[in-house]
């Protein structure tokens, strides 16, 4: 069954050999009719002497006209199934990919004609087939080669997170840290004050951390489905991280690879911007199938944030649009201070 396009009926092919020397049979037969009509109307014709020479001349004219029309339908059809034939098993060699194999004479009529340009069509089939050939080999090259610079973009970038996060606060707790051996004989309630605010800024760089260790993980889902992907990733969270996850997806939900890649990226960089910002305490993941569309929406209930033009044009949003650009979804961020966020996100479901 074919899906997609109508219904194929199943037809018996038809012989040609056969079909000929009917169509010939009978045209000997009505030639002969036609010439019987004029023979009778002009007065050539006689009544025979009796039935039986009148049977057995009718018969003889009958069957010689026939048996000649049968004869001359099959020369004339077998010399054409002959041709079509070798015609046909070398563009069966062409489906199956040998093109090396070139198209034999088929004489001067039209059929030869066919066949000489279906001989000029294989050899740009041919010269086409190397060039695509050369192309794969060519886009292959070029993915190594985006793969290693984004491999280097992706350390770059971490490296200056490093820096201006977590590198920043661990220099900020050893500065308090020494204070605190000043202040500590001197004024003990400043002293406590200054722990205190040590402990929150080992809080914070501990998040950076996990958020940015969170960005070690594979990029691609390696061969798994998202649904599995994506639970292996919140139960591994959920060991290292302080932060409830709900998590729900429809069985129904298919879809392509390189779809789910991209759904298990913005997942990936919800949760870090969740657990580096948001001082979220709750995280839903949700995809369902809304008839021909998926829905994937990330709330969670942190401090929210001004969705302002600098917010938009920032780097892990202005990603997660171009990740969705590329499904052909589209994406909505919906937010405010103190209201949490939530990211709503539609992708069409496509046939594979």
């Amino acid at each position: 069954m074919q899906k997609g396009g109508p219904p194929v009926e199943n037809k018996k092919n038809t012989n040609m050999v056969s079909r000929s020397m009917g169509e010939g049979a009978l045209f000997s037969f009505v030639m002969l009719l036609v010439i019987l009509y004029i023979m009778y109307t002009y007065g050539y014709l006689e009544p025979f002497e009796n039935w039986e020479i009148g049977l057995r001349t009718a018969l003889s004219l009958i069957v010689l006209p026939i048996g000649f029309g049968v004869g001359f339908g099959f020369y004339q059809s077998f010399r054409i199934k002959r041709k079509l034939e070798r015609l046909r098993e070398t563009l069966l060699l062409w489906e199956k990919g040998n093109l090396t194999l070139s198209m034999p004479k088929l004489g001067e009529d039209e059929l030869g004609r066919l066949g000489e340009q279906l001989g000029r069509i294989s050899g740009k089939w041919e010269n086409q087939v190397t060039t695509l050939q050369r192309l794969s080999t060519h886009n292959a090259q070029l993915a190594e080669q985006a793969r290693v610079s984004a491999i280097v973009e992706e350390r770059q970038r971490l490296a200056r997170e490093l820096h201006d996060a977590v590198s920043q606060q661990l220099f900020a707790i050893s500065m308090t840290a020494t204070a605190v051996g000043r202040t500590l004989e001197k004024d003990f309630d400043k002293a406590q004050r200054q722990i205190a605010l040590i402990e929150e800024m080992a809080a914070v760089a501990q998040s950076e951390m996990r958020a940015l260790l969170l960005h070690l993980r594979p990029v691609y889902l390696d061969g798994k489905g998202l649904e599995q992907g994506l639970q292996e990733l919140i139960k591994e969270l959920k060991v290292k991280v302080p932060i409830e996850i709900l998590f729900e997806m429809d069985p129904d939900v298919h879809l392509l690879k390189g779809v789910e890649n991209h759904l298990f990226r913005i997942v990936q960089e919800t949760i870090s911007n969740t657990l580096r910002h948001a001082k979220a305490e709750k995280l839903e993941i949700r995809l369902h199938r809304r008839g021909d569309t998926v829905r994937m929406t990330l709330r969670d209930d942190g401090i929210g944030f001004e969705m302002d033009e600098s917010k938009k044009t920032s780097y892990g949003l202005s990603n997660m649009q171009e990740r969705i650009v590329e499904t052909g979804g589209s994406i909505q961020f919906i937010t405010a201070p103190g209201k949490g966020t939530r990211i709503e996100i539609t992708v069409p479901l496509v046939n594979e």
